[in-house]
């Protein structure tokens, strides 16, 4: 794995929860102040990412798989809801012709 020969190399693995704590609050703060649809998609998948690395780390500091493996299932689910979630917005946008996540109140009944 690419990262056991990170770890023999010195790199301590608080880097990487350091890393992972900054990539996530960047994307919390990016869903909680944009209006923008997909910006909240990307800071969405970057919160995931955080969620990844941090897994990827732990399980190749512990030496097993098992949470390369969830980070397999995480990756197959953040693809389908970005699928999702851009086709949502496509049909959104051919209504309103806004991404703005304002529009979406108007589909309250």
């Amino acid at each position: 794995m690419i990262l056991a020969t990170v770890f023999e190399s010195g790199i301590s693995i608080q880097y990487y929860i350091v890393l992972a704590t900054v990539l996530f609050a960047i994307g919390a703060i990016g869903v909680l102040t944009r209006r923008n649809s997909i910006i909240l998609l990307m800071c969405i998948e970057l919160m995931l990412n955080a969620a990844n690395l941090l897994l990827v780390a732990f399980s190749t500091y512990f030496g097993k798989a098992d949470g390369q493996i969830f980070v397999f299932f995480i990756m197959v689910v953040a693809a389908a809801e970005a699928t999702v979630g851009l086709s949502i917005l496509v049909m959104a946008y051919r209504n309103s012709r806004s991404i703005d996540v304002g529009i979406f109140n108007k589909l309250k009944g």
